[in-house]
Formats: structure tokens, sequence, C-alpha cells
């Protein structure tokens, strides 16, 4: 529940941030048009979200030739998380990870690369995906679709709009604190915007990492399969995954963890994860 209500707080300011734009640029006119972008962001974001990562991600569904412990983990997983069945993807990619995606648990879907099903032990690779069930029994597939679109609605409104709106008053005299005020929000507000997903994205994962520990009853299997993934990965410093940063947040781990994007991570300290992981299993031997 603190969980939830720290989301819901970030995505209204989100909402409140584009609509305030809006109104900053044309007055209620604008106000009211950053409330439609807001509306249209949140409509796209549940009926197409799912279809647009796996293209974006290229993942694949589950065939015959792979390893066949995934789906059955799935099925058991998800019948103590009490939960459909989701669908199960598969991304060809050495790097070990995973991501689930769907508007709600009965349009749910994990996602799992070929190379976590190597990396990883039966009991590591059920945290993994005990992770992303809760993930989908929690909504955040949806919560994350949708503040990933907030953020890049007010990123693409503040360009366009302040961009105009300096362009308009470029022939105009002693206006130099609109221009300031104009430059200030086109910096400003993407960056506002991008920090608050950023922000919602490491509360729901804490969140799906007790909510593994609870289904699987074994945190320090998550704790182990964290520490594999987050190695590997610092180890690589590159990604092998079709994937871009506005599918980063999806991921058990970001696969964007090296070089810059790492200074704007989507998720928590993987040590401050594993740190959580052991206090919860020395609550609950």
């Amino acid at each position: 529940m603190k969980y939830l209500a720290h989301t819901l707080l970030l995505m209204t300011i989100m909402t409140v941030l584009l609509i305030i734009i809006g109104r900053s640029i044309a007055g209620p006119v604008g106000a009211f048009l950053g409330l439609l972008v807001a509306m249209g962001a949140n409509l796209i974001s549940y009926w197409a979200s799912d279809t647009i990562v796996l293209q974006m991600t290229g993942a694949r569904p589950f065939g015959a030739n792979d390893n066949p412990m995934v789906p059955q983990l799935v099925v058991e997983l998800a019948q103590r998380a009490q939960i459909p069945t989701p669908k199960v993807y598969v991304l060809e990619s050495a790097e070990p990870n995973a991501f689930a995606t769907g508007r709600d648990p009965e349009h749910g879907i994990i996602a799992v690369t070929t190379g976590i099903m190597q990396t990883l032990n039966r009991e590591e690779l059920a945290g993994v995906i005990a992770h992303e069930l809760t993930h989908i029994k929690n909504h955040d597939t949806l919560i994350g679709a949708i503040s990933a679109t907030l953020a890049g609605a007010i990123t693409q409104f503040a360009y366009l709009f302040r961009w105009t709106n300096l362009l308009g008053y470029s022939n105009q005299r002693n206006n130099n604190s609109n221009i300031i005020s104009s430059l200030a929000m086109l910096i400003v507000a993407p960056i506002a915007a991008t920090l608050i997903q950023m922000g919602i994205s490491r509360t729901r994962e804490f969140a799906a990492d007790e909510g593994a520990s609870q289904i699987t009853g074994k945190p320090l299997a998550l704790a182990q399969a964290l520490t594999k993934i987050d190695t590997q990965a610092h180890a690589t410093q590159t990604t092998t995954i079709a994937a871009n940063p506005a599918t980063a947040s999806l991921f058990i781990i970001n696969p964007f963890i090296g070089g810059f994007a790492a200074w704007f991570s989507t998720h928590p300290p993987t040590a401050e994860r594993v740190a959580r992981l052991h206090a919860l299993a020395q609550q609950h031997p």
C-alpha cells in the first residue's frame, strides 16, 4: 500500500506538470490541451502498450525448442500468486534479463532472454519470474507504460510548444523574461518528467522484490539472481538486448546499466535491493 500511494502521487504530479506546461503556453486552452494529451497517453498505454513493447524488443512467443522449465515455473508461480497464467515470450540475447508487460493480469506477458535461461538455476529463475508476476499482479506493467508515455508526452509538448512560443515572441521587444521562462520550461520540464518516471519505476521494483519473496518464500534466491544479472551487465558494459531507454524500466535490471544511462537509472541500486532481500530472509527464515 505504501508503494501504491507513492506511485499514484508521482503520476498525479506528472499529469499536473503537463497541464501546467499547457497553461503557461496558451492559458486555459493550453491547460485543456495538456489534459487531453494526458488522457490520450493513458488510453494509448492501456490498449497498446504490450504490442508496442513486444515489437520494440523483438520478443517472440515461447517455442517448442526453448527451455520447458520456464513455462512450467510460470504456471506454478502464477497459481501461487493467484493470477491468470501469462503468455511467455523469448528475447534472443545472451544477456540475462526479463520483463513483464500487459495492461492487466488477464493480458499478462512475461519475456525472458535466452541468456537468463542459461545463467540462472531453477530457484533463481523462479525468483525472477515471481518478480515479474508481481509486476503483473500489481498492475505495474500498465503503470510503467503510462508513466513512460506521460514522460514522453511532456518532453515533446515542452519542446514543440515552447519553441513555437519562443518564435512567436521573437519579433517583440522587451520580452527577455518571456524568453528566459520559455527556455527554462523547455529544459526543466522534460528533466522533471524523466526523474518522476524513474522514481515510479524504482518504487515498483522494491515492491516487486517483496512480492516475489512472498510467492516463492526464498528471497535469497532472487538476491542471487539479481547479483548474477547485475554482475554480467557491468562486465559487458553494453547491451545485446534489442531495447531502448523507453523500455529500460520494464526489465528486472536496466539493460543500459553502463555509460551515461547509468546516471539516470530506472532501477534502485542492485546492492540495495539485495540488502533488502537479505533483511526479508532474516525476518522470515
